[in-house]
């Protein structure tokens, strides 16, 4: 018990987050916070703002080595502020994905869509839909918080806690 304790942000306790320290959470964001989700920081991850992780997903900034599974090779992963990733949805390291990108349920997403925009799904994810940006609606809480720590505090936590 007690294995999310070093998460700066809400995590639920079926949850599992390692390599805190990697790990960027933009605002209004909290990967782990749904029921059994593994978020992995073995290289940098980085999470936008207002981006949600549904149930029983897994999201990589990592793999292990083909020719040694015992070694892990880090693979920085972004996702984009505004995204959704799916329930059952997984997002392998190295992936970047832009700003309104929405996995859908129970893909695997093993490449990169740095236009954002779209609707992705299956296995391995590919475009189904593209959304039109003039309709996308960023929004921003009046309070902003980095997980439990307010914005204006953040770049201080920042500097002294995390390697991204």
């Amino acid at each position: 018990m007690g294995h999310n304790k070093d998460a700066y942000w809400p995590v639920h306790k079926s949850s599992r987050v390692v390599g805190v320290q990697n790990i960027y959470v933009g605002v209004g964001t909290f990967p782990g916070y749904q029921r059994n989700v593994y978020i992995q920081g073995t290289g940098k991850l980085y999470f936008g703002d207002y981006t949600g992780v549904a149930q029983n997903s897994g999201i990589l900034s990592g793999n292990h080595d083909m020719y040694d599974h015992r070694k892990l090779s880090a693979k920085d992963t972004t996702i984009g502020s505004y995204c959704w990733i799916g329930m059952n949805s997984v997002v392998l390291g190295g992936v970047t994905l832009g700003n309104h990108t929405i996995v859908a349920a129970g893909s695997v997403v093993t490449k990169s869509f740095p236009e954002g925009n779209c609707v992705i799904g299956g296995v391995p994810a590919k475009v189904i839909k593209e959304l039109d940006p003039e309709q996308m609606v960023d929004y921003e809480y009046k309070v902003k918080y980095h997980g439990y720590i307010k914005q204006r505090d953040f770049e201080k936590f920042r500097k002294k806690n995390l390697n991204v």
